[in-house]
């Protein structure tokens, strides 16, 4: 019985000693766009009213006189060559990002951000405004009150306080699509993937992937562009929504990235070092003043002087030996090694641009 009971696992025990470890897996939307489908930025121009005071000045502003007084005649009222000098409106830039698919009646937020010298746009109302394209077409309309998330306050004697950016806001839902972008998915006969980081590798695994699934769907024509040709049966919107949920294992290329401002590194899991030994220490030199006065003695007719006096040392950090690294260690060897050194991240920024300069790592630096 205990001879049957091992020839049984032996079978299993190999097959779990042989099996890799388990490899991370992403969505296809998490790392791919549809060619298309994608946000369209709108802008306008508008007027903000119901300030408490901390508008435009009209005197420094005249686009916001101008604005003022275009706008009042069209509602019937003429102010043109009156004194007006209300700081309770502000000329504002409206921005927007228009979804995909978006259809009329659809609601989407708006920034708005101060033009001239507004101090604060807190309790203001925007007026409509119309949002275009870069097209110059319409295909949003804005209004609605303003909400800064902002706090400020002055004192008499002129002193501020001011928590946030009064001058810019954000209407939560304070458009109302008009007009749609005209994209027709259903009419394309083929889509495109877009890697968000493109890669030959992760490119191919996607379409082997689409393809195992759905043969003869997808092709891999770059690094960074997969064609989809979707089943008649599905329909371009069903094959999509079926091919973006699919996991794929992403592979990424070995890249140091070091921010020397911040003194931080990312490394990624395939970056490789060659057999190559490291030693790293400090060397400091203090030089400290004590200067001594020299005081001549009693009816000597000496002079008063000041005598310099320097003290030099020189402290040189022991106890870092060098390390011999062997060839082809991984990321967490070599991080554990430098580690050992007792090196600080701005140090380990000049190890590994040194190891880069010996030829031992075998991956990219970018340094940002």
């Amino acid at each position: 019985m205990q001879k049957l009971l091992t020839a049984l696992l032996a079978p299993l025990a190999l097959s779990v000693a042989l099996a890799g470890p388990a490899v991370a897996q992403s969505r296809i939307k998490d790392i791919a766009s549809i060619e298309g489908v994608r946000t369209n930025q709108l802008v306008g121009y508008g007027l903000v009213v119901g300030l408490n005071g901390t508008g435009d000045s009209l005197r420094n502003c005249p686009f916001t006189r101008q604005s003022l007084e275009g706008m009042t005649e069209r509602l019937g009222v003429n102010i043109r060559g009156a004194n007006a000098n209300s700081k309770n409106l502000a000329a504002i830039m409206v921005t927007a990002e228009l979804p995909p698919f978006a259809t009329p009646g659809a609601r989407v937020d708006v920034t708005v951000s101060s033009l001239c010298d507004a101090k604060s746009l807190l309790g203001g109302t925007l007026l409509v405004t119309s949002l275009q394209g870069a097209d110059g077409e319409v295909y949003a309309v804005a209004q609605g009150s303003i909400q800064t998330g902002s706090v400020s306050g002055s004192g008499g004697s002129g002193s501020s306080v001011t928590r946030g950016v009064p001058t810019a806001g954000r209407i939560a839902s304070g458009a109302t699509v008009e007009r749609e972008t005209g994209f027709n998915l259903d009419s394309l006969q083929e889509v495109r993937l877009t890697l968000r980081n493109p890669d030959f590798t992760t490119a191919q695994r996607i379409a082997a992937a689409i393809n195992a699934t759905y043969p003869s769907t997808a092709l891999a024509e770059n690094g960074s562009v997969v064609t989809l040709r979707p089943p008649p049966a599905l329909g371009m919107a069903g094959f999509i929504s079926r091919v973006e949920n699919m996991p794929v294992a992403v592979d990424t290329p070995a890249r140091v990235i070091i921010d020397e401002v911040n003194g931080v590194i990312v490394m990624g899991e395939n970056v490789r070092i060659s057999t190559v030994a490291i030693a790293q220490g400090n060397l400091t030199i203090s030089v400290q003043e004590n200067p001594q006065v020299s005081q001549p003695a009693p009816f000597s007719q000496g002079e008063t002087v000041v005598v310099p006096q320097s003290d030099v040392t020189v402290e040189e950090e022991l106890g870092r030996e060098i390390r011999l690294v062997d060839g082809s260690t991984s990321l967490s060897t070599l991080v554990n090694g430098l580690n050992a050194l007792g090196v600080s991240p701005r140090d380990m920024i000049s190890i590994l641009q040194a190891i880069k300069a010996a030829g031992a790592l075998q991956a990219d630096i970018e340094v940002i």
